[in-house]
């Protein structure tokens, strides 16, 4: 794997702790078993036909798993930042960084639970089509070819730039706590997979030629939103001295992913803030925010315009990111002052180009 050292930890005496990235291999790994089980016993497919099952034990796991990190914490003396009121600390969590010797269980959930679990529904729900329309690809419905594309490019980004998380604030400040666990065990696989469920089993009016065009929409919108999360968080490993290139089957690697002079305001603070790249180019201070949004339109899209339900994960991520857009502006003018007020300046929108 790609050995990465996260941020220093207050609570752990400014240690670093060290991640093993091996997220890469694992998801092929996963991607060649699931290819061997459904091709000799046709069993992922079977999975859209247990929705209900798969979401009670999703529930009740997720609700297990917080309890036992909640009490661990306390036994095993890890308990940080703790209220008194133990009904928000188990919401919050009482451990920073749970850890079985170096395998941190946080980072494994942010993405080999969540979005492996979400990937491999949608493809239950593709191949279920599949099956159903006489393996003919060209009958499955254009927007569970939208949603497997938009669900294997997340993933397979969320593995590739797996060092990136380690720095993120999820994994840095958050504790684990039930409103991280559960979502890693749940809300994710649940929530997000509600369109790849619909589409199979309503089958809403959507030309192809208009799947397509979400297709289109869809990659556009991950290009731009791999290559600023990638300028921004390798800007960051080059000021620590930790950015390494990864190697070619590390893929995709696009295009303006690394500024190669990238132009930053340095602060008293002691940090820089990045005014190139996307950024710079847009104005936006959150531009991968709002390809976040612009995904969460496009999977709305794939279902087409009879029901509102396709679009209930887009209201709710826009309220989500929009709140992390002006919580992140509050806690940064709060941090670096006046140099807050020079970046704005250069970069003047939190979230929408020449709106907002």
């Amino acid at each position: 794997g790609f050995h990465m050292k996260g941020l220093p930890i207050p609570s752990e005496g400014m240690k670093c702790l060290d991640y093993n990235c091996n997220g890469l291999p694992a998801w092929w790994i996963t991607l060649l078993v699931v290819a061997y089980y459904e091709y000799y016993y046709d069993g992922i497919s079977s999975l859209s036909q247990e929705y209900g099952q798969l979401m009670t034990v999703m529930v009740i796991f997720g609700n297990l798993v917080s309890v036992g990190i909640y009490l661990s914490g306390f036994i095993l003396n890890k308990t940080h930042r703790m209220s008194g009121n133990h009904i928000y600390d188990f919401f919050m969590g009482s451990w920073l960084n749970p850890r079985i010797g170096n395998f941190d269980i946080k980072v494994w959930a942010e993405v080999r639970v969540s979005w492996f679990t979400l990937f491999l529904l949608t493809l239950s729900c593709w191949l279920q089509d599949f099956k159903v329309k006489g393996y003919d690809i060209w009958q499955v419905h254009p927007g569970l070819h939208v949603l497997l594309i938009a669900h294997f490019l997340y993933t397979n980004a969320c593995v590739k730039g797996e060092e990136c998380i380690v720095t993120t604030w999820d994994i840095f400040y958050e504790k684990w706590g039930w409103m991280l666990i559960f979502w890693n065990f749940a809300g994710v696989p649940i929530v997000y997979t509600w369109n790849s469920y619909y589409i199979l089993y309503h089958q809403p009016q959507l030309p192809f030629g208009c799947g397509m065009g979400v297709i289109g929409m869809l990659l556009v919108t991950y290009y731009i939103w791999d290559t600023s999360n990638s300028q921004k968080n390798r800007f960051r490993m080059q000021l620590r001295g930790t950015f390494k290139e990864r190697p070619w089957y590390v893929f995709p690697q696009l295009p303006w992913g690394t500024l190669e002079k990238p132009v930053a305001i340095r602060t008293d603070h002691g940090n820089r803030l990045l005014i190139s790249g996307w950024y710079g180019f847009s104005g936006t201070r959150k531009i991968h925010y709002l390809m976040d949004i612009l995904f969460a339109l496009e999977w709305g899209l794939a279902a087409g315009f009879e029901s509102i339900l396709p679009y209930f994960y887009l209201a709710f991520f826009t309220t989500f990111i929009a709140h992390r857009g002006l919580r992140d502006n509050e806690r940064c003018a709060k941090k670096y002052g006046k140099d807050w007020d020079r970046y704005c300046a250069l970069v003047p929108y939190v979230l929408i180009p020449g709106l907002w």
